[in-house]
C-alpha cells in the first residue's frame, strides 16, 4: 500500500522528474524540480497558495514516482519527453502537434539536390525554413526546377554518368542532364549558388533575368515563351510578397506571444529567418487558467521547442519565462550553439511581437465562439452529467452494446469517449462466445466480464514488469460506464463489477417506442433529461455510435458467414479444392454421396484429401 506520507520522508535531495498517478495508474501530472524534496512536498502542504487546478490535481494523486537526474538541464529534458508520450490531464498541454517542412540542399554531394524535408539532420546539407504550407514547399521546388533545371533523380553522380536515359524532367525542360554529362560540374554548381541565394531571401538577381528573357522572347516575337517568363516572374512575387523583410538584423530568430481566456490560450509564432518573415503559425493551450504568464509561455517552449527540428539563434517573447537560465541551456544544447531568449523592451523587436500579440488576440476572438460552443458538446456537456449523477468527475466514458438477428452471430461493442469525443482508438469489439440464442443479459455479461478481466490482467502485468506505458486501452478504466438498455442491462453490469471488485458508475441509456433516447437509469431511477440541453446531445451521440458500431460488426460477420461453405470445415480442404469439387460435382449432396474413387478423380485432389472429405461426411452420428 502507497503510504504519501512516509514516501514524501524519503524523496531525495536532488534534482529530478516527478510522476504523479490516479488510483487507476493513469499519469496525471509530470513536472520537474531542482531539488525533489522540496517540490513534491509543496504539493502536499497546506492550499491556500495552490490554485484550484493543483488542488483538484492532489485530490487525484494516489501515489507518485520519481526520476532522478544529474542535472537541472536533464530534468527539462526527461519533463519534455513524458508530457509529450502520456499527454498529462493538469499540465498546460500544447493542442496542436505540427511538424514543419523545411527545403535541403545538399551541397555535400557533387551534383546537389533540392529536397522537401520533414526534419533537420545533423550533415552537411543546407536547409531553409520552416515553412509553415506543405503545399508553398512544393510550390517553391517547382519553380526552382523551371528556373534553375536541377535534378531530382537519386542517382550517384558522377560514378553513373551515362549509364541510364535521361528522365522525363529533361525532355519537359525542367532538368539539365547532368546524368548524361549535359552540364558541366562548374556550370551546375553556378544554378546551385542561384537556388541558395534564391532560398535566402535574394530574389532581385533572378526578377532582373526573367525580365530580361521574357522581354527578349517578346521582341524575338516568341510569345509563348514570353509568357511562360512572365508566369515564372509571377511566381517569384507572389513568394517575394509572403517573405516581408522585418528589419536589417539578418540572424534568424522566433518571435512569440499569446492572448488567453480563461482555460485557453492561442499563441502566435513569426519565424523570421535571414532578417525575413517566412511564415506564421498559431497554437492553442489548454489548462492555462490558473497559469501565471510566465509559466505559460514556458509550457508553449518545452513542448513546441521539443519536437522542433531547428532552434533560431534568437526567440523574442513578450514576458520572462521561467527557469530562463536552464532553458537557454537546453535550447543551445539542441541548437549546438549559443540560444537567447530576449524580452525586448523598444525598438522594432518590440514591435514585431506587439503585433505577434495583436494576432493572438485576433484569432482567440475569432475563435472564442466556436471554442464555446465546442467546449459546451464536450467538456460542458461532461460537466453537466457529472453533476447531474454528482459524481466528482467524468473524462472517459464506455458504452457497451449487443447486437444479433434471433441469436445468430452474436456480438458486443464497446465504444469509447474521452472528454465528450469519440476516441475511436480504443473502440473494441467482443464475438460472443458462450451464449447460443438470442440472450443479451448473458452476452453483455460475457462480454464486461471479458473486458474488465483484461484490463486487471494487464495492469497486474504492467505493475510486474514495472512498465511506465500501458499494455493496450483496457488498462485504462472509465468514469462512467453507459449501457444501451436500462434496469436489466444497468443490473448486469453491477453485477460484473461487484464480482470483480471494481468501483464505477454505471447508467443506462433509455429509449422511447420509437427507438430515441428517453432518459438515464442511475441508481434504480429513471431520471430524464432536457432535450435542448448539451448533455441529452452528448448521450444520443454516444448511443447512436454505439449502436452503429455494434450493427456494422454484426453485418460484416453475417458477410462472412454467408460465402461460407461447409466444406472449409474439412481439413486439408482449402480454396481450390472446394472449387474443384463444386465445380466437379455440381453440388454439395453430390459430394456427400461421392465414394473415396470418385473423389480421387477431382483436379488437384488426391488419396488423403479425398479419404478427408468422405469420412467428414460419413463419420459416425456419435462422434
Amino acid at each position: 500500500m502507497f503510504n504519501i506520507e512516509e514516501e514524501l520522508k524519503l524523496l531525495p535531495d536532488k534534482p529530478g522528474v516527478y510522476i504523479m498517478r490516479d488510483k487507476t495508474d493513469n499519469i496525471i501530472y509530470v513536472g520537474k524540480a531542482v531539488v525533489l524534496k522540496n517540490r513534491v512536498k509543496q504539493y502536499f502542504q497546506s492550499s491556500r497558495n495552490h490554485s484550484s487546478k493543483i488542488i483538484q490535481m492532489v485530490e487525484n494523486i494516489h501515489h507518485f514516482e520519481y526520476i532522478v537526474t544529474d542535472s537541472e538541464v536533464e530534468a527539462l529534458v526527461l519533463e519534455c519527453n513524458l508530457i509529450k508520450e502520456h499527454r498529462p490531464k493538469y499540465n498546460t498541454m500544447l493542442k496542436d502537434d505540427k511538424s514543419y517542412p523545411y527545403i535541403r540542399v545538399t551541397v555535400d554531394e557533387a551534383y546537389p539536390r533540392v529536397l522537401f524535408s520533414r526534419d533537420i539532420k545533423r550533415n552537411k546539407s543546407k536547409y531553409f525554413g520552416p515553412y509553415t504550407s506543405s503545399s508553398a514547399v512544393k510550390d517553391i521546388l517547382d519553380l526552382l526546377r523551371k528556373l534553375y533545371k536541377i535534378r531530382t533523380c537519386n542517382r550517384n553522380l558522377p560514378k553513373d554518368i551515362g549509364k541510364e536515359r535521361p528522365c522525363l524532367y529533361y525532355y519537359m525542360g525542367q532538368c539539365d542532364a547532368p546524368c548524361q554529362g549535359y552540364i558541366s560540374k562548374e556550370e551546375y554548381g553556378k544554378n546551385i549558388d542561384q537556388v541558395i541565394e534564391f532560398l535566402s531571401g535574394n530574389y532581385a538577381p533572378v526578377v532582373k533575368m526573367l525580365k530580361e528573357r521574357m522581354n527578349e522572347a517578346a521582341e524575338s516575337m516568341e510569345y509563348e515563351k514570353a509568357a511562360s517568363y512572365r508566369d515564372l516572374l509571377g511566381s517569384v512575387r507572389q513568394i517575394m510578397n509572403k517573405q516581408k523583410i522585418t528589419n536589417t538584423d539578418l540572424s534568424d530568430k522566433d518571435i512569440i506571444a499569446f492572448a488567453r481566456n480563461k482555460d485557453e490560450a492561442v499563441v502566435q509564432t513569426f519565424f523570421i529567418r535571414g532578417g525575413k518573415l517566412i511564415g506564421r503559425d498559431h497554437f492553442y493551450l489548454t489548462g492555462v487558467e490558473d497559469e501565471n504568464d510566465s509559466k505559460v509561455i514556458t509550457s508553449f517552449i518545452k513542448q513546441f521547442y521539443a519536437g522542433t527540428p531547428y532552434i533560431p539563434k534568437e526567440i523574442f517573447l513578450e514576458t520572462e519565462p521561467e527557469d530562463e537560465e536552464v532553458l537557454s541551456q537546453w535550447l543551445s544544447s539542441k541548437r549546438g550553439q549559443k540560444v537567447y531568449l530576449r524580452v525586448p523592451k523598444k525598438g522594432n523587436k518590440e514591435k514585431l511581437v506587439e503585433l505577434a500579440k495583436k494576432n493572438a488576440l485576433l484569432i482567440l476572438n475569432k475563435d472564442a465562439e466556436k471554442l464555446k460552443r465546442e467546449e459546451a458538446r464536450t467538456t460542458g456537456a461532461l460537466r453537466e452529467l457529472a453533476d447531474y449523477l454528482d459524481l466528482p468527475l467524468i473524462t472517459r466514458i464506455e458504452s457497451f452494446d449487443i447486437s444479433n438477428t434471433a441469436g445468430f452471430e452474436t456480438v458486443g461493442s464497446m465504444v469509447v469517449f474521452e472528454n465528450g469525443r469519440a476516441k475511436k482508438s480504443d473502440y473494441r469489439k467482443f464475438k460472443i462466445r458462450s451464449i447460443q440464442g438470442p440472450d443479451d443479459y448473458s452476452a453483455m455479461y460475457e462480454m464486461l466480464t471479458r473486458r474488465f478481466t483484461h484490463g486487471i490482467r494487464e495492469l497486474e502485468e504492467m505493475k510486474e514488469k514495472q512498465l511506465d506505458k500501458s499494455l493496450g486501452s483496457f488498462t485504462k478504466y472509465p468514469d462512467l460506464i453507459l449501457m444501451d438498455g436500462g434496469k436489466g442491462q444497468v443490473n448486469v453490469a453491477l453485477k460484473v463489477l461487484d464480482e470483480l471488485k471494481l468501483d464505477i458508475a454505471v447508467c443506462g441509456m433509455v429509449k422511447d417506442n420509437n427507438h430515441r433516447t428517453r432518459g438515464i437509469y442511475y441508481r434504480n431511477e429513471e431520471l430524464p433529461i432536457d432535450k435542448s440541453s448539451e448533455l441529452f446531445k452528448l448521450i444520443t451521440r454516444i448511443q447512436d455510435e454505439t449502436h452503429r458500431f455494434a450493427i456494422e460488426y454484426h453485418r460484416s460477420l453475417r458477410k462472412k458467414r454467408q460465402v461460407h461453405s461447409i466444406l472449409d470445415d474439412i481439413k486439408g480442404i482449402g480454396p481450390s479444392r472446394r472449387r474443384a469439387l463444386m465445380k466437379y460435382f455440381q453440388s454439395l449432396e453430390a459430394i456427400r454421396e461421392a465414394k473415396p474413387e470418385e473423389l480421387e478423380k477431382v483436379p488437384s485432389m488426391n488419396k488423403s484429401s479425398a479419404k478427408a472429405v468422405y469420412d467428414f461426411f460419413n463419420k459416425p452420428k456419435d462422434q
